[in-house]
């Protein structure tokens, strides 16, 4: 029994391990821009009481070199004095434009809704939908307005540097590469338009502005928490091609700064992800078995063979010993190959990757705290406002 739950933990090892391994060959930076016509994008920055870092947003924004910019913030009912510094840094530049959002409708969440009035008010044929937390560097805008073009894709996103500092941070936000390489066939998604492999990240997301409001845009995703999985959803559902580009080195962004915000911000929208009531168990017995399982075996066999060994001589040692210990280093070889290249490649924290088994429960831990908040109708609370629906 324990043979086979080996052999099985194994399997579940070597699965993220080997996709991981071959889509980071396909998952590369975006190309540096080498046309002089790129269309002119429009940087769109919903922002709601951001005072903290809107004015490094949008003066890193204004630094965007290669295509034609205009920075537009979208100040959804701030009181923090956000707007005074968007109209300080307006009166310096005349590229940068405060928008004011209207009320929230019922139905809306206040992301999606600030998104769709930043598409409504956009000047330029490209939209780029950013993070108020996010740093661009002066060549990822038009390095990604390249990658659209040349791509023939309608949308296209980028998952920016993670800065992470307190504990929770550096043991969490690191599995976002982990997932995404983990389980993402990239190549499948560049071959197909099929809504199954939409991926990407809300911190940066672009668009064709045609294709945008063909297909609705955010106001098709009302009620989501989850732009970033959404929004490449409803474009691949209506026969758009989208993509994803490594931008670790041309951007980034502190997205929590407290353990609070960390669990809060990855449990509002995690039952438009994993936690989803139809894949919460199998991804839990996949994770658990090939991510922890591996760990666990470790601790708990391998002083039993060493004092096999002492106690029996090397020589006696079984072929079924030998072969459960070999099982329990490849199993956790495996599980954690993609985190040391995750920690070299996308410049994660490296105690992330040592305590890989401890943020794999972790994580899990806050997939199931959310299904069950949703199932007993919980609202979730983001920015000061309370929702009910996904």
């Amino acid at each position: 029994m324990i043979l086979l739950l080996l052999i099985m933990s194994v399997a579940a090892a070597l699965l993220p391990a080997v996709l991981f391994w071959m889509n980071l060959r396909l998952y590369g930076e975006p190309p540096p821009a080498t046309g002089p016509n790129l269309p002119a994008v429009s940087i769109l920055i919903p922002a709601r009481n951001e005072a903290a870092v809107i004015d490094a947003a949008v003066t890193n924004a204004l630094l965007s070199r290669g295509v034609d910019i205009e920075v537009v913030i979208m100040d959804d009912g701030s009181t923090d004095g956000t707007d005074a510094i968007v109209l300080a840094l307006a009166a310096a530049d005349p590229r940068v434009r405060l928008e004011r959002a209207p009320a929230l409708p019922t139905g809306w969440n206040g992301k999606q809704h600030a998104c769709w009035a930043l598409a409504q008010a956009a000047h330029n044929p490209t939209l780029c939908f950013v993070d108020a937390d996010v740093t661009l560097g002066p060549d990822c805008v038009a390095r990604m307005a390249q990658f659209l073009e040349a791509g023939d894709n309608a949308l296209v996103s980028g998952f920016p540097l993670q800065v992470t500092e307190t504990p929770l941070e550096w043991l969490l936000l690191p599995l976002i590469h982990f997932v995404l390489l983990g389980f993402l066939p990239l190549a499948q998604m560049r071959k197909s338009t099929d809504p199954a492999f939409a991926a990407g990240c809300g911190q940066f997301l672009m668009a064709r502005k045609e294709a945008y409001f063909a297909t609705g845009g955010h106001s098709e995703i009302k009620l989501t928490m989850h732009d970033g999985l959404r929004l490449p959803r409803l474009f691949r559902a209506a026969g758009h091609r989208t993509d994803l580009a490594d931008i670790t080195n041309l951007a980034s962004c502190r997205m929590y700064t407290t353990a609070s915000q960390v669990w809060s911000g990855l449990a509002k929208n995690a039952t438009e992800g994993l936690a989803a009531r139809s894949r919460i168990v199998p991804v839990t017995l996949l994770l658990l078995l090939g991510q922890v399982f591996p760990f666990i075996a470790l601790l708990i066999l391998l002083p039993s063979l060493a004092l096999l060994v002492a106690f029996a001589g090397a020589i006696t040692i079984s072929y079924s010993a030998v072969l459960v210990f070999g099982l329990i280093v490849l199993g956790v070889t495996a599980a954690w190959l993609p985190r040391g290249l995750g920690v070299r490649r996308f410049r994660q924290d490296w105690r992330s990757a040592l305590l890989h088994p401890v943020g794999i429960l972790m994580l899990l831990a806050i997939q199931w705290y959310s299904l069950v908040r949703k199932m007993r109708g919980g609202p979730v609370s983001w920015r000061g406002r309370a929702y009910t629906g996904d």
